[in-house]
Formats: C-alpha cells, structure tokens, sequence
C-alpha cells in the first residue's frame, strides 16, 4: 500500500494492490462502476475510492478519435439529469470527458477507445469467452458482427473486439471516398452512414469518417473488401461491390431488403426494368440503381450471332427516346446494344442472354419445370392433346416456334424459353438449300423472308443465314427435311419436289422463290411448299361473295385487274383469289395476310347465302333499272328521280346532298341515293374487328367509328360489340376505286399511308390516294359534302379546292373570322363572296337527321331534333339560349326545349366539339 495525492478529495489517498482489503459494496467515486484493483481508497476510511486508471485520468484528453477540440474532464454532468455516453450508451452522472459537439464518455470508455487508437491493448485482455459471459453484449464492437469464441475482451466496461477488429487502421482510402483518407473516429455529428444510410446514434462502438465532407461510413460496412465495379460513362458516382454483406445498398442480395430500401419502386438505370436483387447502388445515393447483369455488361459485345459488326452499348438512339428490341420486339427508352450500320438494336438482357446461348453458357437460363413456382403467375399452364401442359402466354419455343413441353429452359426475367433440344442446336450447319456456303445462327439483321417457307422473319427468335448470299431459313424450317412428293387439297395432282435450286414465280401465289419448289408435271406448275396448303375457297371480310383460288385466268374473264386490298395489277399467268360473280381479284398475299380476316370454306359443295337485298324492285325501265322500288326502312314506295326541287335535300341514307341518281319518296320528304338504296341488309366490313358481317339499321342516333361523327342516318351495326359505321364511311371504305368531285383521277384507300391531306393539310395516318399524281385525302376530307347551308349565306355554300381571289390581301373565314389557308378547301357562296372553313359550316352536328324523333329521354311528349339558326329560345335544362341543335317537345302547346348536349348520353356528343380538322 503507498500513499498518493489526493486528487481533489480532502484527505490523503492509499494505493490498493490486494481485492480482500475492498469492501463488496465499493464504487469507484469517479466512473460509478464496482471498484477493483489496482485503485486508490481514502486513508481516513471515509468511503472514497478511485480506479487507479480514472484517478490518473488527465483533465485534457486530445483523444485521436476527436481531433477538432479536447475532451475536457468534468466532475459534474453538463445536463441536468446526468448524460448519455456516445460510446456504450449508457448513462451516468458525475465525472464526464465532454466535448461541446455535445460527446459525452465515461472516464473509461474515452480511455479505453484512446488506448485502441494507440494500439495500447494491454488494457484489453485475451481471454476464452464462455456463453454464459456474455448474454446482452454479444457482437463486436467493431463490425458488429458475433463474437467469435476467442476474442479481446474487458469485463470491467463490456467492452469486446474480435482479434482482427483490435487490429484496425486509423486511417484507410476508401473508393467511395476518394478525396481524403478516412480516419477513426466518433460520430460526433451524428451523420448517417454513407454506405447503408442508418444513423449511428443508438449503435455502440466508433466510425470511419471525414470531418471536411461530412462522410461517414460505420466500421462494419467500411471493413468489408471494397471492389469498384464499374463507373457508368454518363454516371458521375462510383459503384461498390461488398461481397457477403446482406444490407441492401451497394450489391444487393435480398429482395426483401431492396424494397425495404427503397422506399418505392426504381428501375435500373440500363435496361428501364424494376430494380431487383443482385444489383449496384450509387455510393451517393441519387438514386442510380444497376442490375449486377447490366452494371458487369461490356461496352463493346462482339456477339456470335452478328458477326459483321460488334454492338455497342449506348442511350437510345432515336429521337423519340425509344427502340423496338430485335429480338423480343419490346419497346425500350434505357441503354441498348446497337449496330448502326444494320440498324439493330436489343435490351441489355436480350444481347446477353443470346450471347450465352451461342457460347453454350446456359446458367442464366434455368431448366425447371413449368409447374416450378419460379414460373410467372400471369403465365398460366394448358393442356395439350397428348397430355402435356404448356405455358398459354408463351408458348412457343423460340429457337424451333414450336410448343414447349413440361421442361424447358426458362428466364422469367425476359420470359425467354428454349426446349432443352433447342440449347444444343449447332452454331453452323450445311444445308441442302444453299450449298455455296454453311449457314450459322444468327439475327435477321437485314429481314429477309425465309427462302424455304417464304415467310418474312419479323418475330422473335434468331434464323440461320448466310450474310453474303442474303439467304435466311428459320430454325424449324432447316430442321426439316423437305418431303419428295407431297398431295394437294387444293389441286387433282401431287405436287413433286424439285432437287434444283432454280429461280422461279410461284403458281399459287404469284410471288417468286430460288430455293425449295415443288412441280405438278402434268399442269406445269411450280409452286413454293407453302402454297400447296393454299385453300380452295375462302371468306373474306374485304368481299361480299366467297372467293375462289386459281392458278392462272384468261383476260377476257376480268374487266378490272387490280388487287382490291393493295391496288396494283394482278398477274393472271399465277395464282390469285377471285370472285366469278362481281369479277372482284385480289393477290394471296394480300387477301391471307391477316389470319383474323378470313375463314377457309370446307365443305365447298355447301350452297353459299344469298345476300339479302335492301330493296324490292316494283317496276323497271326498258333498260333495265328499277324506277319504283320498296325499302325495307321506309314505309311508302320510293320513285327514281329526278324531282324538282329535290337536289337541296339530304339523303336519309348518309346524309349527303341528293344528286343523280337517287330514288325519292312523293308521300313525304324521304331520298336516299341509289347507291345507298342498293345497300344489302347484311354486309362485311374488313375495317371492323369483329368475323360477323354488320347488319343495316336507321333512325337511331350513334356515334360513327370511323368518322366520330354523331348522326342518326342508315348505318351498319355489329351484332356482338354492337359498333355502329355511319353509310359515308362504308361506301367510302368499300373495296375500289372510289370517285371525288373534286378530283380528276380515281382514288384508292391506303390504311398506312404518310403524307399530307391535299384539303386540310393535316398529316395522315390513312388516307385515299391518287396513283397518277401525289393527291391525297383524309376520310373526312373525301366525305365532305359538295354543298352545304348555312345561316351566314342565303344560298347554297359549294366545297371549293383553291382560292383564285388574287385581290385580296387577307384570307378570313366569316364565320368565325380568323385567318383560313387560301389552299385548303372551303365552302364558298360565288353570288356573295362569302368564304368559310369546312368545319366551321359543318360544325358539330351537321349529319343529324332535323325534324327526326329522338328517343331514350325523360320527358313525357316526344322530342324533335331541331337546329335554331335564328330565334333562340332558353334551354329547360341550364337556362343559356338554345343555339345550333336542340331538342324540342312535338306538341306546339309544349314550350319545352334543350340543348342537345345537356339531355343525351356522353357517347353520343360530338367528338369534334373539342377537335378541329
């Protein structure tokens, strides 16, 4: 025992080196904890005791891990209450090393953690761990990971550290860090982590930071190997790869954990699909995620199956901000591989996944069964014939196209599947069909038609191919091996394989083919192998009457030669479909190209339905047409004109001024064109989506989809979605030549066609065209009317196509008088010089039948349509003046009138009412 300074208490103090001479119930007065040698004990007995550490605990402590300001030794809490320590979190109340960062340690943890900063660990001692020992405190206080079962350790403060954690270096260079070093130190900012962004405040134990930046990172997430992944070309930040860390920021592995994160949905920053585990995090957290896949994916791939160019990784190419993926026909708006040379393009993960297949690296595409759980739900399984279940949304194989079985190769990620068959199809092959040189699998980079079954390669999959020759066969067309004779529905004679390769025109649908043919001797005919299975007869919505195939057809048999789908001449040396009775001709090609479009006819001996007419003729002229005729919508019998005075009317039919010829009716104010009159009841319609034919209606108001006109004329309405196509747009849309007034040439309708409508100026989507000249038109603009009223003229306003007025200086339209294009069409008034837009004199119900009933209101007498050009009553509904079309109470004594947009549905207001052509 040897006596000491006092150290601030009034008597003398006694160094204590043996525990008997402790008392069980003695606190150190300094630290609070239960006092244990070596410490000092007061001489006079009076109950004062002090570790020997905490009595020569110095009153300034410039501590390493606190290098900005000291560490100052207060006998008192600087809070009432007493304080926290930063380090093990547990409270105290007297003696305080305390920093004005607000840092507040116990006397033995600022000691502790300056002696592990010094690397003084004789303090800390190397003993075995029990279980028992440590119940509470069970992860190490530097990567708070469990402790192992030997480790540094001190009961007196429960502090622990693993060996390797005792070890740690002050300083470190971290890669997400690269401006200075980090140091050891507390947190005294209380920042969060810049690597897992969970504060520190709560944790025990020190952090790894930059005092100038404001960077943190905990000692845990600091400790494990850092790896730089990959720096994105037009990302500033770095990626880290922390391999076995399970917090789910830098490489994630846990789903769980990245929409715990997240605190939302991100998408990878690559390929544009959902963010999901493995992937990269910014180290800056702006919210840039990576797959691993795309974040490791090359920017230069050199793939097998384009071997003229490498692909490059780059932004979406075009202006649109968007692409078409070559190979799954998805849209994609990220990073893609693209050859700009042939212009293909593909996601990220369709490149890759690809590249596998042709390197024979398989372990991205997992072989389960379909019935695994790893199988998208939205993918549900159907049986086949034979027993087995595939998959209803994809089921096709896409190497061979054919139905894949219950095992596959299979990539939710892209939803791409393979048989097992299909992965070990050969990356070059020798091919009967092209023996110059071998094909290899390959991209159709160039969309060449397969040269065996002649069908363009416009689907997902891949083809063999050989680039010089520009020849092209889809996997399950070299697979097969072509068959010598083949039998015909379609023709009396069996068809033979031809074992030249010799250019030639095929019989059956007037397209040419070099490769696979087949010839009838007898006939003389050579034909593609597809084409053997053309159908005898078929029905097709582009015509009214079945359809005949033929090989070849004499000239005289045809007064019209042109295809009624595309326009252009049909061959009649080849094959073609055709109808005897109305001499309608139309390509194969054209008439098959939509499956949906047409139905095969088995039984052809079956006896086709006459198409119902509309009229029954009456009486005739000597030359043969109907002069009094009865329609089944109109009860009086119809007179074929001319009347006098008739010619300002509208047809019933399809509201278009009467003109020759037209039938009329003298019991009351009821025309309808010829044209419209000679209608049949049912129709087939190949603008309509729908197989069944429209049957015919009238007086009932709808709203037209094709034109979004709302009118209450004669129409064709689909007996299952229930559609209605005003008569306009049918006959305008009938297969043919069509006529307009205001053109010299025929025109035909083109359903893709870019250009601009000669009338509005608008660029068109579809539109009828002139084959002589560059003269096109909208179907509005073809349906105008050629005259029209309106109450800014006494007379009759006619459809002008140019304006010759070189005197005036300002083109107006007067009715609504703003500027109008003086080379757009207008209506105009010769005697008045009145000129006006086309919309503007149509307006927004103009193909409204006036003085016609309107039904499905509520009021009890029955309305009229009515249009109140002049005296303008007040609506009954919202009390503004009944301006344009209205409703109007039928009986004189009834005062009741509406707008027409204030009583009827929302589907039956005027699509143009916010829209001008």
């Amino acid at each position: 025992m040897e006596g000491s300074n006092n150290y601030g208490h009034q008597h003398p103090l006694l160094l204590i080196l043996n525990e008997d001479q402790l008392l069980n119930v003695a606190k150190c007065s300094r630290c609070r904890e239960k006092v244990s040698t070596p410490c000092f004990s007061c001489a006079e007995d009076c109950g004062f005791y002090l570790h020997k550490v905490c009595a020569e605990a110095p009153l300034e402590l410039n501590h390493p891990f606190h290098p900005h300001h000291p560490l100052l030794l207060m006998q008192n809490a600087p809070y009432p209450g007493g304080y926290m320590c930063n380090f093990c979190s547990k409270l105290g109340n007297e003696f305080v090393y305390h920093c004005s960062c607000e840092l507040d340690f116990h006397i033995k943890c600022a000691l502790f953690t300056f002696n592990i900063a010094e690397n003084n660990l004789k303090e800390l001692e190397h003993v075995a761990l029990q279980d028992e020992e440590l119940e509470d405190d069970s992860k190490c206080f530097g990567c708070r990971e469990p402790l192992a079962k030997y480790t540094h350790f001190s009961p007196d403060c429960g502090f622990n550290l693993h060996d390797k954690c005792a070890e740690l270096p002050f300083k470190l260079n971290l890669v997400c860090h690269r401006e200075h070093p980090l140091v050891l130190q507390f947190n005294s900012q209380r920042l969060s982590c810049k690597i897992c962004i969970e504060s520190n405040e709560e944790d025990k134990g020190f952090v790894y930071g930059c005092s100038p930046c404001k960077f943190v990172v905990h000692i845990e997430c600091a400790s494990q190997s850092p790896l730089q992944v990959t720096k994105s070309t037009n990302h500033e930040h770095p990626f880290t790869l922390f391999n076995g860390h399970q917090h789910p920021l830098f490489l994630m592995l846990n789903q769980e954990q990245l929409m715990d994160n997240q605190r939302g949905v991100n998408d990878c920053s690559r390929c544009g699909e959902k963010a999901s585990a493995p992937c990269f995090c910014c180290a800056e957290h702006c919210g840039f995620f990576l797959h691993k896949v795309c974040a490791e994916a090359p920017l230069e791939l050199n793939h097998p199956f384009h071997l003229n160019h490498p692909l490059l990784m780059q932004n979406a190419p075009y202006s649109s901000g968007m692409y078409i993926c070559n190979f799954c026909n998805k849209s994609g708006h990220k990073s893609v591989y693209r050859c700009s040379s042939c212009e293909l393009d593909f996601h990220i993960k369709c490149a890759l996944s690809t590249f596998n297949i042709a390197e024979k690296n398989l372990k991205e595409l997992e072989h389960v069964a379909l019935q695994h759980p790893l199988i998208p739900i939205q993918h549900p399984l159907i049986p086949t014939e034979n027993g087995d279940e595939i998959l209803k949304d994809v089921s096709k194989c896409f190497g061979c196209r054919e139905p894949l079985p219950n095992y596959t190769h299979f990539s939710p990620c892209r939803g791409f599947n393979l048989h097992e068959k299909c992965t070990e199809i050969p990356f070059k092959l020798n091919h009967v069909c092209h023996r110059k040189h071998p094909v290899v699998l390959q991209f159709n980079s160039e969309r060449l038609s397969c040269k065996i079954c002649c069908q363009v390669t416009m689907r997902r999959g891949f083809v063999y191919g050989c680039s010089p020759c520009k020849f092209v066969v889809h996997i399950e067309c070299a697979s097969q091996s072509p068959l010598q004779v083949i039998n015909s529905t379609n023709h009396e004679h069996p068809f033979t394989l031809l074992l030249r390769q010799v250019p030639f025109t095929c019989d059956g649908c007037g397209t040419e083919g070099n490769h696979v043919a087949y010839t009838c001797g007898t006939c003389n005919i050579i034909i593609h192998k597809n084409c053997i299975s053309l159908p005898r007869i078929i029905k097709s919505k582009w015509h009214d009457h079945r359809l005949l195939h033929t090989y070849f057809h004499h000239i005289e048999d045809f007064r019209v030669l042109r295809c009624l789908i595309c326009h252009y001449l049909v061959n009649t040396e080849h094959g073609s479909y055709y109808c005897s009775k109305y001499n309608g001709i139309f390509h194969v090609k054209c008439v098959m190209k939509d499956k949906d479009s047409y139905e095969i006819v088995e039984n052809e001996d079956e006896i086709e339905m006459p198409i119902e007419s509309s009229i029954i003729v009456i009486e005739s002229n000597d030359a043969g047409d109907a002069t009094k005729i009865k329609h089944f919508k109109h009860m009086h019998n119809l007179m074929l004109g001319p009347f006098v005075g008739g010619y300002e009317n509208s047809c019933d039919g399809c509201m278009l001024p009467i003109s020759d010829p037209f039938y009329y009716c003298s019991e009351c104010a009821f025309f309808l064109h010829k044209a419209c009159a000679e209608l049949p009841k049912m129709k087939n319609v190949w603008h309509h989506g729908c197989k069944e034919p429209l049957a015919l209606i009238s007086d009932k108001a709808f709203l037209c989809r094709r034109c979004w006109y709302v009118t209450n004329a004669f129409a064709y309405e689909c007996c299952g979605c229930e559609g209605k196509i005003c008569l306009r747009c049918v006959i305008a849309l009938t297969p043919g030549a069509r006529t307009c007034l205001k053109h010299e040439h025929p025109l035909f309708y083109y359903p893709k066609h870019n250009g601009k409508c000669n009338a509005c100026g608008r660029t068109t989507q579809a539109a009828f065209c002139c084959k002589d000249c560059n003269f096109v038109l909208h179907l509005d603009c073809f349906s105008l009317p050629i005259t029209a009223r309106h109450k800014c003229d006494e007379h009759l306003l006619s459809l002008t196509d140019h304006d010759d007025n070189s005197y005036s200086e300002h083109y107006h339209c007067d009715i609504c008088e703003e500027s109008r294009d003086p080379n757009h069409w207008f209506y105009n008034c010769a005697t008045c010089d009145t000129s006006a837009h086309c919309y503007c004199v149509l307006e927004e119900y103009s193909f409204l039948k006036l003085r016609s009933l309107y039904e499905g209101n509520d009021h009890p007498h029955p309305l009229t349509i009515v249009k109140k050009k002049y005296y303008y009553p007040y609506c009954d509904k919202c009390g503004k003046p009944c301006v344009d079309v209205a409703l109007e109470c039928s009986k004189s004594e009834c005062k009741y009138i509406v707008h027409w947009n204030c009583v009827v549905p929302y589907s039956l207001q005027s699509f143009w009412a916010w829209y001008k052509w």
